[in-house]
C-alpha cells in the first residue's frame, strides 16, 4: 500500500491512518486504499478491535478532496460516491468493533467516515464536526443523510445538514455524535487504551463483533426479523471456546481468560 493510507497491527488492534495532511481529503485513490485496508483488518486473526485516525495534530478527515470533484466529469461524481458507499458499507458491516479517534476537524465526507464506526472518541478541544455540504450546494452523499438520521434522528439530523452547522466535539457529545471526549495530552494512549479493554482475554471478542452484527444488521429489519438474527448469533456464540471459557469461569468464580475463538 502507498501512503495515503497507513494500516499496522498492535496489540489486537488494527490501526488504519488516512495519511494526506494537514486535512487527510480523500480521492479516489485515498478511498481504494482505505477499502484495501479494512479488508486486510477484516480477515485478519490477529486484529480483534479497529481504530480508524487521521495523520497530524488539525484534522481526522475534511472529507473529499474539492478540486477533484470540480473537475470531475458527472460520471466519475457519480462513480466516486457509489465506491466510497460501497467501503464505508464494508467498514460498518465488519464483524469487529471499529472506532473512530477524531484527532482533529472531522467535517463534510470526514465525519461520513466516522459515522460508518461503531464508537468515536474525540480529543478535547481538538476541532469542529459536522455536515456542511450544503453550502457547497451539495448533499452528504457517502451515506451521511442515512447515517446521521439514524444516530440523531429525523428532525435534528436534517437540522444539522440544511443549516450547514459545524459546531465543537463537545457539542459533538452533547448531541450523541461523539461517545467519549479524551484528554489532548494522552489522547492516542487513551484511545489505545479504550480499544484494549475489548481484545482478549479481557473481552470476548467474538460476542463483541457478534453484537454489533445484531444491533447494526436488526435495526434495519422487522423487530421479529432482528429476534431471529440474534437467536442465530447466540448460538453460534454458544459453540465458541469464549462461550465456554466465561460460563466455566461465572462458575468458579474467577476471572475469564478470553482468546476470541
Amino acid at each position: 500500500m502507498s501512503n495515503l493510507v497507513d494500516y499496522k497491527v498492535q496489540e489486537g488492534i488494527g490501526i488504519i491512518e488516512l495519511n494526506d495532511p494537514p486535512a487527510n481529503t480523500y480521492t479516489y485513490e485515498m478511498m481504494s486504499e482505505l477499502d484495501e485496508a479494512i479488508l486486510k483488518a477484516r480477515f485478519d486473526e490477529k486484529v480483534h478491535v479497529i481504530v480508524i485516525r487521521g495523520a497530524g495534530e488539525k484534522f481526522f478527515c475534511a472529507g473529499a478532496d474539492i478540486n477533484m470533484l470540480r473537475q470531475a466529469d458527472p460520471y466519475f461524481k457519480y462513480y466516486f460516491c457509489l465506491h466510497a458507499n460501497e467501503t464505508l458499507n464494508r467498514l460498518e458491516q465488519t464483524p469487529k468493533l471499529v472506532i473512530a479517534a477524531l484527532n482533529g476537524h472531522t467535517v463534510g465526507g470526514g465525519l461520513e467516515i466516522a459515522l460508518a464506526a461503531d464508537m468515536r472518541l474525540a480529543k478535547k478541544g481538538g476541532g469542529k464536526i459536522g455536515l456542511p455540504e450544503v453550502s457547497l450546494g451539495v448533499l452528504p452523499g457517502t451515506g451521511g443523510t442515512q447515517r446521521l438520521g439514524r444516530v440523531l434522528g429525523k428532525s435534528k439530523a436534517i437540522e444539522l445538514m440544511a443549516t450547514g452547522q459545524t459546531f465543537d466535539f463537545e457539542v459533538g457529545e452533547q448531541l450523541g455524535l461523539v461517545n467519549h471526549i479524551l484528554e489532548a495530552d494522552t489522547f492516542w494512549n487513551d484511545v489505545l487504551e479504550y480499544a484494549g479493554q475489548f481484545v482478549p482475554p479481557n473481552k470476548a471478542s467474538k460476542a463483541v463483533g457478534r453484537i454489533k452484527r445484531a444491533v447494526c444488521s436488526g435495526v434495519e429489519v422487522p423487530f421479529g426479523e432482528g429476534l431471529a438474527m440474534e437467536r442465530e448469533m447466540q448460538q453460534q456464540l454458544f459453540e465458541s471456546a469464549d462461550a465456554r471459557e466465561g460460563l466455566a469461569a461465572y462458575l468458579e468464580k474467577r476471572k475469564p481468560e478470553f482468546t476470541g475463538s
